[in-house]
């Protein structure tokens, strides 16, 4: 069944997929078409991964972005935007390194990581926005 907030449905990296023992929250996959509403637009904290699927460091930070997804689920919206699909919102922020890792509120950017960190960085960066 598919998800859908401010009656858009959700991309397909956000799910919530059932193994035989847990529950796992997936982050949001933002694309240009669906940014504005879902991040710019959207009543909770926003943590925003600009990556690419040949960048290693990213392959690093997006398992960890992962698990932000599942453990701030309801509190914050957590999503990923591929920057070579979808480049009219990597301009609109000027990102030139990925990862970047955006933190919007109120559609304000408010905060920024560049490179790979820690999963702690990134929770006291959201932590502080809650």
């Amino acid at each position: 069944m598919p998800l859908f907030v401010n009656n858009t449905r959700i991309p397909l990296l956000n799910r919530t997929l059932k193994n035989s023992e847990s529950i796992f929250i997936m982050a949001v996959e933002f694309t240009d078409a669906n940014f504005e509403e879902l991040a710019i637009n959207s009543d909770k904290p926003v943590l925003v991964d600009f990556w690419a699927e040949w960048c290693g460091p990213c392959r690093m930070v997006g398992p960890v972005v992962e698990e932000l997804a599942g453990d701030y689920d309801g509190k914050a919206v957590i999503g990923k935007v591929n920057v070579d699909h979808n480049s009219d919102v990597s301009q609109r922020f000027g990102i030139r390194n990925i990862p970047t890792i955006l933190f919007l509120k109120n559609g304000e950017v408010v905060d920024k990581s560049v490179g790979a960190v820690p999963k702690n960085v990134l929770a006291e960066k959201l932590d502080a926005l809650l």
